[in-house]
């Protein structure tokens, strides 16, 4: 679908660049490197293509307007997306539409989806189906620090973080979680 491409600079070297001006590419890169995943993420959440992909757009939208408030220092940036994701989706869900109003600022046009992105998205959300009971079947905690360490892509200090717990809790939790995953497909035990 997308591709981050051979940019080797880490996600927040990307936002600082745009944020300062001096790489005007640096945000598309972002975007690419991400859209994918926030997209899946919002569908496995939405089930709905058309919702999934106005959030997104609306997420790098509103991401774009704000990155002079990017500080590296308070987390990765793929974190912070993900986190403008689920608010936007909250958001959205609260007022049953999506808010677009940062898009209509920035002058973004609305995602027309393709036969072919409706077809990747339903791709997505057919993957997301196969594992979404198995997860759902893990104690919440597990559930919770596997989604944001493997799903959200998030590193464990981060998790910790929010989860105000340790880092070693949070891989224990992920750890078994991952058992508990493994043993639901293969049909053994924990």
């Amino acid at each position: 679908m997308w591709s981050g491409g051979d940019d080797r600079r880490s996600d927040e070297q990307l936002l600082v660049a745009a944020a300062s001006g001096t790489d005007p590419e640096a945000f598309g890169v972002f975007y690419r490197r991400h859209a994918e995943a926030i997209l899946a993420y919002l569908l496995r959440r939405t089930r709905r293509p058309e919702l999934a992909a106005d959030v997104c757009a609306e997420t790098f939208a509103h991401l774009l307007g704000r990155l002079d408030r990017y500080d590296p220092d308070r987390g990765a940036a793929r974190g912070w997306l993900f986190r403008v994701a689920q608010n936007q989706l909250i958001d959205a869900a609260r007022r049953g539409q999506v808010e677009d109003r940062a898009r209509r600022r920035l002058g973004i046009d609305p995602i027309a989806l393709t036969d072919a992105d409706v077809e990747a998205v339903s791709e997505l959300r057919d993957r997301a189906d196969l594992v979404a009971p198995l997860l759902e079947a893990l104690p919440d905690d597990q559930r919770e620090a596997l989604e944001a360490r493997v799903v959200q892509e998030r590193d464990y200090e981060e998790i910790a973080r929010t989860l105000r717990v340790s880092e070693s809790v949070v891989r224990k939790r992920v750890s078994r979680g991952l058992s508990s995953l493994r043993a639901q497909m293969t049909g053994g035990d924990r």
